[in-house]
């Protein structure tokens, strides 16, 4: 299923090891602070834990969202790329 993982984290270096993190599990990044990939309900599980161990104060938060591909249709995308997160095709698992 489709998953954005947006984050707000303030330490420099957890933010930086968080984004690797995030790599390995083949997600790729749409935004400075947000990614998105194909993630099965237990990757999705196993990342929620791994990804608590970045949070350092009570501003820091991390956001897992799976969309559906009914929900993802409904998304509206703005830029000014001719390449958007829509373009690619997107496999509902």
């Amino acid at each position: 299923m489709l998953t954005l993982v947006i984050y707000d984290i303030s330490d420099d270096k957890k933010r930086t090891k968080l984004a690797k993190n995030l790599i390995r599990y083949s997600l790729q990044r749409i935004q400075y602070s947000a990614f998105k990939g194909d993630l099965n309900s237990h990757d999705r599980f196993v990342l929620a834990k791994e990804v608590k161990k970045y949070l350092s104060c009570e501003t820091d938060s991390i956001y897992i969202i799976p969309l559906c591909q009914r929900c993802f249709s409904l998304v509206d995308i703005l830029c000014q790329s001719e390449r958007s997160l829509r373009d690619e095709e997107i496999k509902v698992i």
